[in-house]
């Protein structure tokens, strides 16, 4: 099978990796605006060619869209413009009610695939991309009833082939979801960053005194603005929704440290305490 990756970072880069090791895929093809990522991507044999946007989908099997979501959201209608009724698209998007409402309505629709890798690390490019980065976690298809059969077969057979186990979910639910355990989190931690940025004035004394705690609450603040920035434009309504609530909660805290109610701080981390129960499973 060929396959084209346009975007050839991270995630594309870790899915191209783990396809090839599998021998899903025969030839690779490369297509990304930076050309770096390009020539990294044939250093590291991620992929086997780089080529136009044109070239890669009409000479490809499958097209896997690995870039930032509003940029798939643009180009999703014009490669399915691009394709035959033999090909087969899909994404790997964060957010997915946006991607999936800009070709409802396209001839093609049914030829692609919603689908979220659940993984991604705070760091990009090619040299980043490891092949079992997928291995356990959710793969999440969204809309799957309005993919036509063959072409849902195939990304079945791709996400099972990055040992990821599937999930299927409507588009507006996994976008909630993913506002709860994924998009809060990168606020939390860029607004973590930012606090001790702004009262800590001195580096150096970070770099001694981080704890483990610490570096490990502010390592998705490494993340990318190119890339977070428009899932949460993506994603407003929803994060905003759980933004709300997550400053609710830090009230409480406020409150509790403030008239030195230190049961109901107790309680307040007690509560807490039942994400354990569920994390630990």
């Amino acid at each position: 099978m060929k396959i084209s990756i346009i975007g050839v970072g991270l995630i594309g880069g870790s899915i191209a990796l783990k396809l090839r090791q599998k021998g899903i895929a025969d030839f690779i093809y490369g297509i990304d605006n930076n050309n770096e990522h390009l020539n990294q991507a044939l250093d590291l044999k991620i992929i086997d060619a780089k080529v136009d946007l044109e070239y890669g989908i009409k000479n490809s099997d499958l097209i896997i869209v690995a870039i930032p979501v509003d940029s798939a959201r643009k180009i999703l209608p014009t490669i399915l413009d691009l394709i035959s009724d033999d090909q087969t698209v899909m994404d790997a998007g964060s957010t997915k009610a946006g991607i999936v409402a800009a070709v409802k309505n396209h001839p093609k629709r049914s030829r692609f695939v919603a689908f979220h890798p659940m993984w991604g690390t705070e760091n990009n490019g090619p040299k980043s991309a490891v092949s079992e980065s997928f291995s356990g976690k959710a793969g999440v298809i969204c809309n799957k009833e309005e993919s036509t059969e063959d072409a849902l077969h195939l990304v079945e057979k791709i996400v099972e082939s990055l040992d990821m186990h599937l999930i299927y979910m409507n588009a507006e639910a996994h976008d909630v979801h993913t506002a709860y355990i994924s998009h809060i989190s990168h606020i939390t931690s860029y607004a973590l960053a930012n606090t001790v940025l702004e009262k800590e004035r001195e580096e150096e004394t970070i770099f001694q005194l981080a704890s483990s705690g610490f570096s490990s609450t502010v390592r998705l603040a490494k993340s990318h603005p190119e890339m977070w920035v428009p899932i949460f434009k993506q994603n407003k309504e929803n994060v905003l929704d759980v933004l709300n609530e997550h400053i609710s909660q830090l009230r409480k805290f406020k409150v509790a440290l403030e008239k030195e109610n230190y049961e109901y701080l107790g309680e307040l981390i007690s509560n807490a305490n039942k994400i354990r129960g569920i994390l630990d499973k």
